[in-house]
């Protein structure tokens, strides 16, 4: 276990690196290493869509399917190349996006806890995605798709439930009929029905679940795709021939590399590794958890007497853990909001969606002079009735001429880390959990500046709490901050873990703006994307 831990750990400081290359080059809300998920699902639609039009044109009988495709290298102006490039090539690259994405969550621990059905469910489709994709060479019947077929057999054959050999029996000379060869099809569109089954279920237990990355990450995978199947044509071998064995194949190493594995081990060492790595991934998420993962927090709560039925929780949690019912005192045209505990991912983010209900008047003396927000749903290790009193608190003890509130969030760069006279720092669960309202009243509390710190665009560890923020405070989203806050004494910075550079840099906008404000300058708000 310690072992593993440090190839873990090590992992992500290398994975980090590598986003960050991709964040200067592309900018993090378009770096293809926050999509992986996404482009899968690109690359299956990819998949579908050429699938369905070779479909069309392929004539399904053993004699007739390789010159059905070997055809479509003489449709004019290169649309068949491709076609059968972008469809082989799509294959590659979900086989690709598929292993990356399951490596990055892997490294980031996400295999435990809220995210452990998720884990589950995706395990199986490692196995559709090769299934269906060393299938659909078998259908060209070529000598490549024979020499595909029958290491396949072979393999099986190495299973003791098989009381005849498959290779022998059904891929001998004169014994590959009609009747087999529509098996072969039945395997390659099969096996993605099942595919696109098991998808639904992976995504089921989250919310806005993306099928599509971003439209420019889109286009240029599509665009790749296209120049990738122009520049290295996918082309058809000689005809499958079961009587001669094949001297010279191009194998396509992503999707076949366990033929020439079983070939240079044998298919018990390839039976081995192959169970015994779907066991290990099956097995990872009831190991114990990484050390830096915390312990199971508390997940959020809801106040039946405050909670008014908004429905903003419920449109903003991020692994769809809260429901609407019935509100229990039997309040007209009014809903309540419920938590499913195993779902919550205890990150706050329905908090700062929900709109404070009338304030405590009934408070002690301290307190009154800031009335004690009440929400409907709230963080119970980290009330935002308490928060606000911690802020109130650090502002009327103030003592620098222009105190700036900054609130950070606890997986983003680390806001207590910033120095300086005046700097008052708060850490939230999540950036999202920050409601607008706060920044409205840090400044009537007499801050000069509220510097927003939320992780880099995509970045966020659970998925939407920086887009969530920056919606709300730029008025895009419900709660809204209001249109009479000075925003440009507001700043927002998208810094990641060791970003912390970047926060600095921010700070010093923010100062040096409040600064000309107060001399009575009217710059507009500044924001900060890394």
């Amino acid at each position: 276990m310690r072992g593993l831990e440090h190839l873990r750990r090590h992992g992500l400081t290398v994975w980090r690196f590598a986003e960050r290359g991709f964040d200067a080059a592309a900018g993090s809300a378009l770096n293809p290493l926050r999509h992986l998920g996404a482009i899968g699902f690109l690359a299956f639609w990819a998949l579908a869509a050429s699938g369905i039009v070779l479909y069309i044109v392929l004539d399904t009988s053993v004699d007739g399917a390789y010159r059905s495709i070997a055809a479509l290298d003489e449709v004019p102006f290169s649309g068949g190349v491709l076609l059968r490039g972008l469809h082989r090539y799509a294959a590659d690259t979900l086989v690709v996006a598929m292993g990356l994405h399951l490596l990055r969550e892997w490294l980031h621990g996400h295999e435990h806890g809220f995210r452990r059905y998720s884990w589950l469910t995706g395990v199986p489709l490692v196995g559709f995605v090769f299934a269906a994709a060393i299938g659909g060479f078998w259908i060209n019947w070529d000598q490549l798709g024979q020499f595909s077929a029958i290491a396949t057999a072979e393999w099986l054959d190495a299973l003791p439930l098989l009381a005849t050999p498959l290779a022998r029996n059904f891929l001998g000379a004169g014994t590959v009929s009609d009747r087999l060869f529509s098996l072969f099809i039945f395997v390659h569109l099969g096996v993605p029905l099942l595919l696109l089954f098991g998808l639904w279920f992976h995504v089921r237990r989250i919310t806005h679940a993306a099928v599509l990355p971003p439209r420019p990450v889109a286009l240029g995978v599509l665009a790749a795709l296209a120049a990738m199947a122009l520049a290295a044509p996918v082309r058809s071998h000689a005809p499958a021939a079961l009587a001669a064995v094949p001297e010279l194949l191009r194998l396509d190493w992503i999707v076949l590399f366990a033929h020439p594995l079983t070939y240079a081990t044998s298919p018990a060492f390839v039976w081995v590794l192959a169970g015994g790595a779907m066991i290990a991934l099956f097995v990872l998420p009831f190991l114990p958890a990484p050390a830096r993962t915390p312990a199971r927090a508390p997940v959020a709560i809801v106040d039946p007497a405050s909670c008014n039925g908004c429905r903003r929780c419920l449109a903003d949690c991020p692994y769809a853990a809260i429901t609407m019912v019935p509100h229990p005192r039997g309040r007209r045209h009014h809903a309540l909001a419920v938590v499913d505990a195993d779902l919550c991912a205890s990150c706050g983010i329905c908090a700062g969606a929900c709109p404070p209900a009338k304030p405590v008047r009934d408070a002690p003396r301290p307190v009154r002079d800031a009335p004690r927000p009440v929400t409907g749903i709230d963080m119970p290790q980290l009330p935002i009735a308490d928060l606000h009193a911690r802020v109130h608190a650090a502002l009327s003890g103030a003592r620098a001429a222009h105190p700036i509130v900054v609130f950070g969030c606890d997986h983003g760069a680390r806001a207590g880390g910033l120095g300086g006279a005046g700097v008052h720092a708060f850490s939230l669960l999540c950036i999202g959990q920050l409601p607008p309202w706060f920044v409205e009243r840090a400044l009537r509390d007499g801050a000069a500046g509220v510097l927003v710190a939320a992780c880099r665009a995509g970045g966020c560890e659970f998925r939407f709490g920086e887009r969530w923020m920056r919606d709300r405070l730029e008025r895009r989203r419900q709660p809204r901050l209001r249109r009479g806050v000075a925003s440009r004494r507001l700043e927002i910075a998208f810094a990641g873990r060791d970003d912390t550079a970047l926060l600095e840099r921010a700070l010093e906008r923010l100062r040096r703006r409040v600064q000309r404000v107060t001399h009575g300058a009217e710059p507009g708000p500044g924001a900060s994307h890394a």
